[in-house]
């Protein structure tokens, strides 16, 4: 769709930056332009925030702090189940504008409103689950914790699930009682703004706030002192910058980074649902833009010959690029220019190194798809675990197949990188899917899976994939602090 073809209602009206329960214009009269990646277009503007804006948004969040926080939780639980409904109400339209503003498919952006919402309906239902405990001290003291809101809670989110990840992420913290500054991504930031217009009044004025901006917004949001915790989803430099900032002010973090995650294939694994399994597990839908997405390919020697095969023939049927608006299409753009670049040098260095491009490997060059920062899906085989493609977080549609014959080998390169988000197991024996598990060093395993994400179970990395757990009970408890209190009986 180009921009001139876009349906009246579709794009935000507003082109300001919304806290405190009204809209505002950058202080500083700033906007940036943001493109539709599928013509390399610019769309239209957003607006800017800087760090007086930042400031502005914060005071608004924490001025509303101890009303909302004093408010009931099955009370603040009916807030969050009428943003669900009027996300479910609007999930079409968002799914479009996220499909313009990002170049994932709308096909597949249509479930993203649907996810967000269940997510409210899912921590409106927790709220009233935030409990203390009581503690035996004897000698006539009654002892006993209480679970307290932080304050404002600053999340920054990424802009391959702008729309999902913004209104998902608000779920917690409000249950919690905590209020909410959210920061959208700079190069998909619209949605963010159709979603302040769309649940922004539901709530009380300063409980929601969204910005949208570029680095210095996230940077004064890690920086404010009166923001009590700040939360990514976002690659590596960006989590270590945001942890280090944060660290100035001691202030906690939640971080949902990259991934180099592994897919291993056992010589009993099923091969029909084995390839399946690889071509979903590196979400070419998105362009492969998933922290995790499997990337890493460990095939047995065995299979793999056969499989590699099977994954090659298969692939161009199920994902070749298209036009993001198009509902047939099965696999969109990348998000940007400096993406693309990104993608094509991995490409590039790893047929410099030797790695040997079985498909894909370029950027279409046929009308309509020309103009945009389209990729094909590419698959690498006889990958060395030296390799930068072995080691290093691509973010894009770009697989790296390898063969193992000994286990302990074959974990021994599957942990050897920095990353530990996903990992998913195909074997058809239960002991060895077990030993797997217990081996690979993520917080995420699949067996005989991958990809899929489950509302309830704890979702998040280890090592430089993040700190903390999300879609779960957990989550909420990231949003409140222990409180013990010590009665002394006469």
């Amino acid at each position: 769709m180009r921009n001139n073809e876009i349906p009246e209602g579709i794009l935000p009206s507003h082109k300001a930056l919304f806290y405190g329960g009204g809209w505002h214009a950058p202080l500083e009269n700033t906007f940036l332009e943001t493109i539709n990646p599928a013509y390399n277009e610019v769309i239209t503007t957003a607006p800017e925030a800087r760090r007086g804006d930042v400031d502005a948004a914060v005071q608004a969040a924490h001025k509303a702090f101890p009303a909302w926080a004093a408010t009931p939780p099955r009370e603040r639980a009916r807030f969050l189940r009428r943003a669900a409904e009027v996300l479910r109400a609007h999930s079409r339209e968002l799914a479009l504008l996220d499909a313009l503003n990002n170049g994932n498919p709308i096909s597949a952006l249509a479930a993203d409103a649907d996810f967000a919402a269940d997510s409210l309906d899912y921590f409106a239902g927790l709220a009233s689950e935030i409990k203390g405990e009581t503690i035996p001290m004897g000698n006539g003291n009654l002892n006993y914790t209480i679970r307290e809101p932080l304050g404002v809670v600053a999340r920054i989110v990424a802009y391959n699930h702008p729309l999902m990840f913004a209104a998902a992420r608000i779920a917690a913290p409000l249950a919690a009682g905590n209020t909410v500054v959210i920061k959208a991504p700079d190069q998909a930031p619209l949605s963010i703004l159709r979603l302040a217009e769309l649940i922004g009044d539901i709530f009380p004025p300063g409980v929601i706030n969204l910005l949208t901006g570029t680095r210095e917004c996230g940077d004064a949001l890690c920086r404010h002192p009166l923001v009590r915790k700040v939360t990514l989803i976002g690659g590596v430099p960006t989590g270590m910058a945001v942890m280090a900032t944060a660290a100035s002010d001691l202030k906690p973090v939640l971080l949902e980074l990259g991934g180099k995650n592994a897919l291993i294939a056992y010589p009993d694994a099923r091969i029909d649902k084995l390839v399946n399994g690889i071509i979903n597990g590196m979400n070419f839908t998105w362009s492969g833009q998933s922290c995790g997405s499997t990337s890493r390919v460990f095939l047995h020697e065995s299979i793999h010959d056969e499989v590699l095969e099977r994954v090659v023939e298969l692939l161009p049927q199920r994902h070749r690029p298209g036009i993001p608006t198009d509902p047939d299409t099965t696999m969109g753009a990348l998000v940007s220019a400096a993406q693309l670049a990104k993608v094509e040098h991995y490409v590039a260095s790893a047929i410099a190194k030797g790695a040997r491009l079985v498909t894909g490997g370029k950027r279409p060059t046929q009308p309509p798809l020309d103009k945009g920062f389209f990729y094909e899906p590419t698959v690498f085989a006889d990958v060395r675990p030296d390799m930068k493609l072995a080691n290093e977080e691509v973010f894009g549609p770009v697989m790296a197949v390898f063969r193992w014959s000994d286990e302990d080998e074959l974990f021994s390169v599957v942990n050897r990188v920095k990353y530990g988000l996903t990992g998913s197991i195909w074997t058809s024996d239960l002991t060895t899917a077990h030993r797997a598990a217990s081996r690979i060093e993520t917080g995420y395993v699949w067996i005989n899976n991958s990809s899929q994400h489950f509302l309830g179970a704890p979702f998040g990395g280890v090592k430089h994939s993040g700190i903390g757990r999300e879609e779960c009970f957990a989550e909420l408890l990231e949003f409140t602090y222990i409180k013990n209190v010590n009665v002394k009986l006469d």
